[in-house]
């Protein structure tokens, strides 16, 4: 009964809006993503408001067409339909065609009077709220809220600027992402009043039941993250109905009035917590959250660190950092703002919903969608290829965590997520359609090299090899800060497998315990010949074991994963490597080689003398 009063009440409180006008509309809209404020119930109704609007006369819109650009509609579009097939708070859109060539186009046209019956609402909302501020038990700050979204709201009823916003977007994905189009503008029939752009056949992307919307939702997926991590150019409204499946299997993006710019520091802090989230390090988290706005500069945070670790380690429980249910994850933060100096940042209400439309989008045809899985592989790509200093750091802690010890598990997790994130940039929009992120694919093309054996091993039949996105990435250009990276580790790798591979050879020869042997030998000074032989100690097998499970994912149909041997063989480490021996950079031979004498100079040194 409770729950259907709120429903009721939810839907009376969108009603009032709606019939308020546009400002409370866009005020609506703007608090429908915000579940610090709001009810579940409540957000899901003012987010109606995003589509269920009346409309204004067509003979209103046509005369303002005429004064805006400066001639009768019909001496522009030799075509427009009799009535809008859209409206919205500030406009509504009519489908034409251009008399000059005959283009479809979309005609967006301001409702009249909107910037001052707005500007008028703005100037009461504001003054209520600075009699709210009387009241502490009133914990939301509406005049601050207002000044915070005011500003976009009179960005987004200049039309102009829109168009010009959605230009800018489209070049950003142009190279990357051909999958996702943008309507072109059409800046001669444009004005602060009047937007006219290129019309896009499809549906609601929400709607189809084509086969590829699962395709086109990754491919969203990855638009969205390019957006919020890496151009900072983010589009802030994605309703269901600015997302279209276009008939040709491509993804097309609508509205670009609302967008919201994000620094450096937001982008990059963002994928720094996620960093620190798969590791558990909320001491992190909480400095982070500090960067990005979550929680103000100055506060004691001491009280909200074991807060925010319950609310984490809760979504962590249902298998670690990817499988993480956002919008979930998203109403608990949210719960913290009434007891905490906590709050959810505007750019990130955005974020949310942004992320909530395509995941429910998702849902619909996939049960299991996570969204967190779903952007690991953008990160890992991210991760790997970004030459900024904070993400470099960022891969270094993702890679070794806080013990600075190197996890093998950990850094087939990100080359797993990395070959997935090649697999998602290539879909949507068919074949043809592989911009510079899915052409990461390209090297996965190193493939069927014949491997030549060993002169000592018995004569085999030879077999083609083919070498995993992966390891060719690690050998690429594009690769050279991660392979740089990871040279300690090679090396520590080589020197334990060869020592491993030296001591069973002494034992086939019945030398297991070299040491009373060499004791027999005097020592001269504090020299100790004992240690000029080989050991393993319990350091080296865990660099041993790493060196199997990485050598054993970066190749592939490979003896090591054939045979039922689980000790790591030289022979068949560089028969599986033979094939991309080549790759490798002329700097990089030399500086393994100096770092492997380096270190093997160093233990015998200390075995020796110390």
């Amino acid at each position: 009964m409770r729950a259907m009063n709120e429903v009721a009440r939810a839907i009376e409180l969108r009603e009032i809006v709606t019939s308020l006008g546009p400002a409370y509309i866009k005020l609506g809209q703007a608090l429908s993503i915000r579940p610090d404020i709001l009810s579940p119930s409540a957000m899901i109704e003012l987010q109606k408001l995003c589509d269920k609007v009346p409309s204004f006369p067509d003979d209103v819109a046509m005369a303002l067409i005429e004064e805006e650009l400066g001639q009768p509609w019909n001496n522009v579009y030799s075509e427009l339909s009799s009535s809008p097939i859209a409206a919205a708070s500030l406009g509504q859109v009519y489908k034409g065609r251009l008399k000059e060539n005959g283009d479809l186009v979309a005609v967006k046209v301001q409702r009249p009077f909107v910037l001052e019956t707005v500007t008028v609402d703005l100037y009461v909302i504001r003054k209520l709220g600075l009699v709210l501020r009387k009241f502490p038990q009133i914990s939301v700050d509406v005049v601050g809220l207002v000044d915070e979204w005011a500003a976009r709201f009179f960005e987004e009823l200049d039309y102009v600027n829109e168009g010009e916003n959605g230009k800018l977007f489209a070049e950003m994905m142009k190279k990357d992402l051909p999958q996702v189009v943008v309507p072109k503008t059409y800046q001669k029939y444009t004005s602060r009043k009047v937007l006219t752009t290129g019309w896009v056949e499809g549906e609601k992307l929400s709607q189809s039941k084509e086969s590829d919307v699962g395709e086109l939702v990754n491919v969203g997926v990855i638009c969205y993250l390019k957006q919020l991590l890496d151009t900072g150019f983010f589009h802030a409204d994605p309703h269901p109905g600015n997302l279209i499946r276009t008939p040709d299997g491509k993804l097309a993006i609508l509205d670009f009035g609302l967008v919201t710019k994000l620094t450096d520091d937001q982008k990059y802090g963002m994928i720094e917590a996620i960093a620190h989230l798969i590791h558990r390090d909320y001491g992190s988290i909480v400095k982070d959250f500090v960067k990005l706005g979550f929680i103000p500069e100055g506060v004691n945070l001491d009280p909200i660190l074991p807060v925010l670790a319950k609310v984490f380690d809760q979504a962590l429980e249902g298998g670690g950092a990817k499988n993480i249910n956002f919008q979930e994850l998203a109403s608990d933060l949210a719960q913290i703002t009434f007891d905490y100096p906590f709050r959810i940042p505007p750019y990130f209400a955005l974020i949310i919903r942004a992320i909530g439309v395509l995941e429910g989008i998702a849902l619909v045809g996939n049960s299991d969608f996570a969204i967190v899985d779903e952007a690991y592989p953008y990160i890992a790509q991210r991760l790997l290829t970004d030459e900024s200093p904070r993400l470099r750091n960022a891969l270094r802690y993702t890679i070794y965590g806080k013990s600075g010890v190197f996890d093998a598990e950990r850094f087939i997790d990100v080359m797993q997520a990395f070959e997935n994130f090649i697999t998602a940039a290539k879909s949507g929009g068919g074949e043809g359609l592989n911009g510079d992120m899915a052409e990461l694919g390209i090297l996965q093309s190193q493939t069927g090299y014949i491997i030549p054996r060993l002169p000592s091993t018995v004569s085999q039949p030879q077999q083609p090899i083919q070498t995993r996105a992966a390891l060719a990435f690690l050998l690429s250009d594009k690769g050279n800060f991660f392979r740089e990276f990871l040279l300690d580790e090679i090396v520590k790798g080589i020197d334990a497998v060869t020592r491993d591979q030296l001591v069973q050879i002494l034992s086939v020869l019945g030398i297991r315990n070299a040491v009373p042997v060499f004791s027999l030998v005097p020592a001269f000074g504090p020299f100790k010949p004992a240690a000029l032989v080989p050991t393993i100690n319990d350091e080296d097998k865990v660099i041993l074991n790493n060196v199997q499970k990485v050598v054993e994912f970066l190749t592939t149909g490979s003896a090591i994963s054939r045979t039922s041997n689980q000790d790591v063989n030289v022979e068949q480490v560089i028969q599986e490597l033979l094939p991309v021996l080549p790759g490798i950079s002329t700097k990089v031979l030399p500086e393994v080689l100096s770092r492997l004498s380096s270190r093997v100079l160093a233990r015998i040194v200390r075995d020796t003398f110390l």
